[in-house]
C-alpha cells in the first residue's frame, strides 16, 4: 500500500483463489453438456494431447475458449457464473481479496489478467469488484450474440504483458501472479509480486528480489 501504485495488474487462478478454475470449468462443462458430446469428447482428446505436450499452452487456452463456437453468449456467461458461484472447488485468498479493495479506495487502477476464458473471470471478478471492462482474459468475438472461433486475445506467457500494452498503454507499477505463464507481466511491472507461487516462479522471484507471499491456506508463509 505504501507504493500507492497506479496500475494494477493481477492474474487470477492461484494467485486471487486456489485451484485452476479455468481447467475444472473445462472438466465440469463437458460433464454438463455446456458443449455438445462430439465437442466435448474432441476437446478431452486434445486437452491429453496438451497434458503430453503435444500441445501449446497458448494454443490449448484459445481453443478452451473456440470449443463454445456457435452457443449464444448468454448461456456460456450463465454456466460460467453457476460454476463459479456454486460448483468451483477452490476458494478466495481472503488477504488478496482485502488488498484489492484497499488499492481500489486508494484510487489504484485494478486489472485481472488471465488466460482462463472471459465469461470464467467475469464471473470470479464480481466477488473483488472488478468490472468487466478491466478484465483481459481469454477471448473470442461475438456475433449477435453467438460465440464465434475467431479469438480476440490470449493473455498466457508473453501474451499477458502483450494485453496490458495494447489495452491500458500505461506503465504497470505492480503486478501479482503465481506461476511460470505470469514471469513476463511480473517482468513488466516496477514491482513484483510472486504470490503462493509454483517452484519455478519461485525460484526465479529469489533470483529476481522480487517478493514471494504465501497467503492463509496455503500452507506456508
Amino acid at each position: 500500500m505504501a507504493l500507492h501504485p497506479r496500475i494494477v495488474a493481477f492474474d487470477c487462478d492461484g494467485t486471487l483463489w486456489s485451484g485452476d478454475a479455468g481447467e475444472t470449468f473445462f472438466d465440469w462443462e463437458i460433464k454438463n453438456n455446456v458443449v455438445s458430446a462430439e465437442t466435448g469428447r474432441a476437446m478431452q482428446a486434445r486437452y491429453a494431447e496438451y497434458k503430453a505436450g503435444r500441445v501449446s499452452e497458448e494454443a490449448m487456452c484459445g481453443e478452451m475458449v473456440t470449443m463454445h463456437k456457435g452457443l449464444p453468449e448468454v448461456e456460456v456467461m450463465a454456466a460460467a457464473t453457476e460454476f463459479m458461484e456454486s460448483k468451483f472447488p477452490g476458494y478466495i485468498f481472503a488477504e488478496m481479496k482485502e488488498l484489492i479493495s484497499a488499492l481500489q479506495k486508494q484510487g489504484s487502477e485494478i486489472w485481472a489478467v488471465s488466460s482462463s476464458n472471459e465469461w470464467l473471470i467475469r464471473a470470479g471478478m464480481k466477488q473483488f469488484g472488478i468490472d468487466a471492462d478491466r478484465i483481459l482474459a481469454a477471448k473470442a468475438a461475438i456475433d449477435n450474440g453467438v460465440v464465434t472461433d475467431r479469438l480476440v486475445r490470449i493473455p498466457s506467457g508473453p501474451g499477458k504483458p502483450r494485453a496490458l500494452r495494447d489495452v491500458v498503454n500505461k506503465e504497470i507499477d505492480a503486478a501479482f501472479g503465481n506461476s511460470r505463464w505470469d514471469m513476463e507481466m511480473l517482468a513488466m511491472a516496477k514491482h513484483a509480486f510472486a504470490v503462493n507461487p509454483n517452484p519455478d516462479l519461485e525460484t526465479l522471484a529469489l533470483k529476481r528480489g522480487w517478493t514471494i507471499y504465501h497467503p492463509d491456506g496455503t500452507g506456508r508463509r
